[in-house]
């Protein structure tokens, strides 16, 4: 079971956008990249289409390495580690800091 799922709220801990909040969008397993909505944005060079007639630069949101985010506590709204426990014979996800569970 993985710690971080599309959908959580999120916090970046280090890196330029530390501190930055967000949803996550998307998740690589393979490369442990993550996706967060409204963070890391870089700037993209595209050639004219027919959606786009002009070309330009646009603006995206770059993956992040795993390891740069953590999970926001539902209660006290900080940063918090996971961990996995067996409750009722399924494997839910607690937040280490408040005991909250983290599966709705």
């Amino acid at each position: 079971m993985q710690k971080i799922k599309t959908n959580d709220e999120v916090i970046l801990i280090s890196g330029k956008n530390k501190g930055k909040t967000g949803k996550v969008k998307k998740i690589n397993l393979k490369t442990l990249e993550v996706v967060v909505e409204g963070v890391n944005l870089v700037k993209k060079a595209v050639k004219p289409n027919q959606a786009n007639p002009n070309g330009g630069y646009i603006e995206l949101e770059a993956p992040i390495h795993q390891s740069k985010v953590a999970i926001l506590s539902p209660k006290t709204k900080k940063a918090t580690r996971v961990r996995i426990e067996v409750k009722n014979g399924k494997k839910v996800r607690v937040a280490v800091a408040c005991g909250s569970l983290l599966d709705k």
